[in-house]
């Protein structure tokens, strides 16, 4: 079983009501890689403060695993994959370094999430 990361992007489309997007889920379930696995700080891209405005999507995160701590090991490796890479936020190089290894990234942003995992052990990034 390979683990799914998701970044603000990730959380934001799958958090909006879409058959296609259920689908996916469904299958994803099948195949044992269901909740995916946020990291607290993508938070902080992905909600307003506004509770009208965030439903959706704190409905959709509570189907989710919220990682709320990040070891030190895992920080300097996403420094690294960001240094490596030479673009990317901290967040997004966190979320490709929680991927590894073997697992996958749901994003929207393929740009920077596939040059950071361009250095990263067996990390696929997948637009979703």
């Amino acid at each position: 079983m390979s683990r799914l990361i998701l970044d603000s992007g990730g959380v934001s489309r799958l958090s909006r009501p879409r058959r296609d997007m259920a689908a996916m889920m469904v299958l994803w379930e099948r195949a044992g890689e269901w909740p995916p696995v946020i990291p607290s700080m993508v938070l902080v891209e992905c909600l307003s403060g506004r509770q009208r405005v965030d439903a959706l999507t704190n409905r959709f995160l509570k189907t989710c695993e919220i990682v709320e701590e990040v070891p030190k090991p895992l920080a300097r490796r996403a420094a690294a994959l960001r240094s490596w890479a030479g673009r990317g936020s901290a967040v997004d190089a966190l979320v490709v370094a929680m991927a590894e290894p073997g697992g996958s990234v749901l994003t929207g942003d393929v740009g920077d999430l596939g040059a950071l995992a361009g250095h990263a052990d067996g990390v696929a990034v997948l637009r979703v």
